[in-house]
């Protein structure tokens, strides 16, 4: 039996719901990367960032290969860089609105 579509969608969403994780994913943006470029870039541990990116690769989001003995990561698409850019257009919006509804409270509190 196949997974309904918004299941699957939900469960790549949990995926995406660590900070690590969308940390690596950031990084990986302008290209592969080597293991120990990654943990240059992000304070944990060795072992945490293994865990981490082994949760992206069974999800199918990153993929992994070797180059001259180094362990790279990748993003397996173009488009996991998009869903991240799409992720900060919604939260930029969300926060300008945030922003706009602050700046009325305090006018009304001032004139009330």
């Amino acid at each position: 039996m196949t997974v309904p579509l918004y299941q699957a969608k939900a469960e790549m969403f949990r995926t995406l719901g660590h900070p690590v994780r969308i940390r690596v994913l950031e990084l990986l943006q302008t290209g592969p990367r080597p293991v120990r470029h990654l943990l240059d870039e992000i304070d944990i541990e060795a072992s945490n960032l293994s865990q981490q990116l082994a949760v992206l690769r069974r999800a199918g989001i990153v993929v992994s290969f070797r180059d001259n003995g180094l362990v790279m990561y990748a993003l397996s698409t173009p488009a996991v860089a998009d869903l991240l850019a799409a992720g900060r257009a919604i939260l930029a919006e969300i926060l300008t609105d945030r922003g706009g509804l602050l700046a009325q409270l305090q006018a009304h509190q001032k004139s009330g």
